[in-house]
């Protein structure tokens, strides 16, 4: 059985027949994407894991939101850390047993939070969900994107867009089905935390295995029937590779290392708050249920602006893409404040719409833009290493808005106002991603690859 079980993993035993449709690849990477999207959900938690021994206040000996809010930040810092040690792994074991491996961590994060839940240890959440949970994340991540973009040389923003958006869609089933399942769970001594983690790890494990099963890889010569690769690329765009620890070494890394870091802080900072966020600006008028909505409505966005956003790009270029995010973003943030003071719901949902699709389509438009810029060898590991990004902004964006928060209303501060100043620090760093993507040029010859491709 055992020899069965790796033999139906490896790499070979994934390479598509011919005649195979392309088409049905898609499908697998959301299959995984769609379970570990349950990330951007993770806010739906806060406030009742802050009510473990209270149920329905703190109560003394709960944690604090201070305290659960690294959850999230973990399990971010962990994804990119993962995807970049694990890089090399994944490329060359192939997405099968990388997707396999993902579902184990992702689903064992859960029962293993689940465990620290019922012994009230808060270590045991940042172990399980956090590092175990975010190795998951990192290598499911990475695992489709590679195989997609050799899938869809033709259209790679719209191959990476396919392979991402489900990540940004999860939440918009895991909101609405963790504040189910606590429901259901719910009694006189539980809020349902401890056996909502249970259920959701393995019915995430459970999906995440028809991802495993479906996934396929193309032969080594396969080629889009009557594509032709351009004789002339575009700006921009190189007919080279270039080595994954070479990558490394290069401007154009670092560059767009900084223009993902910036953009993800960004945004990720919403999303770790975005549910008692939306509850504090607007007190008494918007209830948990409603901020459960508000997470899943910012999650489809999210997830439509990955398909769209970098399907664009394939017409528009990554780097004027990455522009329009910037521009708009800055715009968009400066205005929060104004439209919470104002108290208008309906423009600041759609103002975080907009900037959540922005930042959607940042995360599924930068592994196209380092195929232009590297080549198709060795793109998913570099698109690993590059995440690191994510890891840093995992943590600083979150605890940024969460630490100015608590500071702001420490010192007198309403908490319908508490978050304007973090909106302005978020204009800044949108400013030095623009300015680092306003400098990107062509990689130069010296780096690219000699070898046999």
């Amino acid at each position: 059985m055992a020899i069965y079980t790796s033999s139906f993993l490896d790499r070979q035993n994934t390479v598509a027949p011919p005649g195979f449709n392309r088409f049905l690849v898609p499908p697998a990477a959301l299959a995984v994407h769609l379970s570990i999207g349950q990330a951007y959900a993770f806010s739906t938690f806060n406030l009742p894991l802050t009510k473990l021994i209270g149920i329905t206040a703190s109560a003394p000996g709960d944690w604090s939101q201070k305290e659960v809010v690294w959850i999230f930040s973990i399990a971010i810092a962990f994804l990119g850390s993962s995807a970049a040690v694990f890089g090399r792994w994944v490329e060359r074991v192939g997405p099968r047993k990388s997707m396999f491996t993902a579902a184990l961590c992702f689903s064992g994060g859960f029962l293993v939070s689940a465990f620290g839940i019922h012994l009230h240890q808060l270590w045991l959440l940042y172990l399980g969900y956090g590092v175990l949970g975010g190795c998951g994340l990192g290598i499911g991540y990475i695992s489709p994107v590679s195989t997609l973009i050799k899938w869809f040389p033709d259209r790679p923003g719209m191959a990476t867009g396919m392979a991402i958006m489900g990540f940004g869609g999860g939440a918009l089933i895991a909101a609405p089905l963790a504040i189910l399942l606590m429901a259901h769970f719910k009694t006189a001594t539980s809020n349902g935390v401890l056996e909502t983690f249970v259920t959701m790890g393995v019915i995430y494990f459970m999906f995440m295995m028809i991802g495993v099963y479906a996934v396929r890889v193309p032969a080594a010569d396969w080629i889009p029937s009557g594509w032709i690769a351009p004789a002339k690329p575009k700006q921009l765009v190189t007919t080279a590779n270039v080595a994954v620890d070479m990558a490394w070494r290069t401007p154009q890394f670092w560059l767009l290392w900084v223009v993902l870091c910036m953009n993800v802080t960004a945004g990720i900072g919403v999303l770790g708050v975005a549910s008692p966020m939306i509850q504090e600006i607007f007190s008494g008028r918007v209830s948990p249920a409603a901020a459960a909505g508000f997470v899943g409505l910012i999650s489809l966005f999210n997830m439509g602006g990955r398909f769209f956003w970098a399907s664009t790009s394939d017409y528009i270029g990554r780097r004027n893409s990455y522009l329009v995010f910037f521009l708009l973003g800055i715009l968009l943030y400066s205005s929060v404040p104004t439209l919470g003071h104002l108290g208008s719901i309906g423009l600041f949902v759609a103002a975080f719409c907009i900037i959540l699709s922005m930042y959607g389509g940042g995360f599924a438009t930068i592994p196209a833009y380092l195929r232009d810029m590297f080549g198709t060898y060795q793109v998913g590991a570099i698109h690993g290493r590059l995440l690191t990004a994510w890891s840093v902004a995992g943590v600083l964006g979150p605890v940024l808005i969460s630490y100015i928060r608590d500071y702001q209303i420490h010192n007198g501060v309403p908490k319908a106002q508490a978050y304007s100043v973090t909106m302005y620090i978020m204009c800044v760093l949108l400013l030095i991603g623009f300015l680092c993507n306003f400098a990107m040029r062509e990689v130069n010859e010296k780096y690219f690859y000699r070898g046999s491709t």
